[in-house]
C-alpha cells in the first residue's frame, strides 16, 4: 500500500504554489506510506542547460568543493544548489556526460536528469521529507509525488519513488509487478539498465525505452497494460505533462479531479480536498486499462 499524488497546472499564475499544494497532498497520504517519500518538480528551463539531481548519505563531506570539481569536469561554470542530502547541478547540456561520469566516480547517486525536472526523495515520514527539502517553496508547472510502504524491496533512498530512467521522465507506482525480473532482463538486452531491486524502476525503464524507440507517451502507457503483469497504478511525469494508467483489474484506489486551472491525481479523494475550487471540479475514478495524459 502506497500513496500517489500528482498535479498539472493549466493556469501559470498558480506555478509559485505548486510545491505548497503538492506538499499538503503528500502529507495527507502518510498513512498509505510512512517509510519514505519523494517528489518530482518540473520547473523553469534554462535554454541549453541541464539539471542533474544527486544524493549522498554524507552530504557535508561529499558536497564540499563540489562546485569547483564539477566545473572542471564541465569545462564551464556550474551552479550548485544544495538541499539537505541532495544537490541540483545546473550546467551546459553538452557537458552532461562528462559531469555524470565524474559524479559517479565520486560515489554520488544520480536521482534524475533533465531540462526542467528535479527529484527529491528520502527515507522518513512525508512531512519530514518535505521539510528537509523545503518543498513548499518550490514552484513549477507540474509535479508528482509518492509515499511508500515498502513491500518488495528494502526501505532505502534508492528504493523510494519517483524513479527516473530518462531525461525529464519519472514514474511513481502503487501496486506490484509480477514479471518485473523478466522485464528487467529484456530491458538489459536492449542496453537499458536499472539500479535498484524495486519493480517500479522497471516500469519507469519500460516506459522510457518505449518512448526512446519512437512511441508517444500515450502509446508507452498503453504498452504497460499488455507487457507488464500484476496490479498497478502508474503516474508518470514528462517535461510536457503527466499521464495515468491503471491495470485491467484496477484494484488500487485512484481518483482524479479537473478544473480550468489544474488536473490533480491522488490515491484517495481526501488528498484533493484542500485544492482551490475543488468543489467545482469534475471528479472521477480513472477507468481500468485506460490511458489518461495531459501535455502542454
Amino acid at each position: 500500500m502506497c500513496g500517489i499524488v500528482g498535479l498539472f497546472l493549466k493556469n501559470d499564475e498558480m506555478r509559485p504554489k505548486l510545491g505548497d499544494m503538492l506538499t499538503d497532498m503528500l502529507i495527507t497520504m502518510t498513512d498509505r506510506g510512512p517509510d519514505s517519500a519523494g517528489i518530482a518538480i518540473y520547473g523553469d528551463e534554462d535554454d541549453g542547460r541541464v539539471k542533474i539531481t544527486i544524493q549522498s548519505d554524507t552530504p557535508d563531506e561529499a558536497f564540499a568543493g563540489l562546485e569547483a570539481e564539477v566545473a572542471q569536469a564541465a569545462g564551464a561554470p556550474v551552479e550548485v544548489k544544495v538541499l539537505d542530502t541532495h544537490a541540483v547541478l545546473t550546467l551546459p547540456g553538452e557537458a552532461e556526460t562528462a559531469v555524470i561520469d565524474a559524479l559517479i566516480d565520486k560515489g554520488l547517486r544520480i536521482m534524475g536528469v533533465g531540462a526542467s525536472m528535479e527529484i527529491f526523495k528520502e527515507v522518513g515520514l512525508p512531512q519530514d521529507v518535505a521539510a528537509r527539502f523545503d518543498l513548499r517553496n518550490m514552484g513549477g508547472s507540474h509535479g508528482i509525488g509518492h509515499t511508500r510502504m515498502a513491500t518488495e524491496s528494502a526501505v532505502t533512498t534508492m528504493g523510494a519513488h519517483p524513479f527516473s530512467t530518462a531525461p525529464d521522465q519519472c514514474l511513481v507506482h502503487n501496486g506490484s509487478l509480477s514479471n518485473h525480473n523478466q522485464m528487467r532482463r529484456k530491458l538489459a538486452r536492449k542496453g537499458v539498465m536499472t539500479q535498484s531491486e524495486n519493480d517500479t524502476e522497471v516500469g519507469a525503464a519500460y516506459i522510457s525505452s518505449r518512448i526512446a524507440e519512437g512511441a508517444t507517451l500515450g502509446e508507452a502507457l498503453e504498452g504497460t497494460i499488455k507487457d507488464l503483469d500484476g496490479f498497478f497504478t502508474f503516474v508518470t511525469g514528462t517535461k510536457n505533462g503527466f499521464g495515468v494508467v491503471r491495470d485491467p483489474i484496477a484494484c488500487k484506489p485512484a481518483v482524479m479531479a479537473e478544473t480550468d486551472d489544474y488536473v490533480a491525481f491522488a490515491s484517495e479523494y481526501r488528498a484533493l480536498v484542500d485544492l482551490p475550487n475543488i468543489e467545482a471540479a469534475k471528479v472521477w475514478e480513472p477507468e481500468p486499462a485506460t490511458v489518461y495524459f495531459w501535455e502542454r
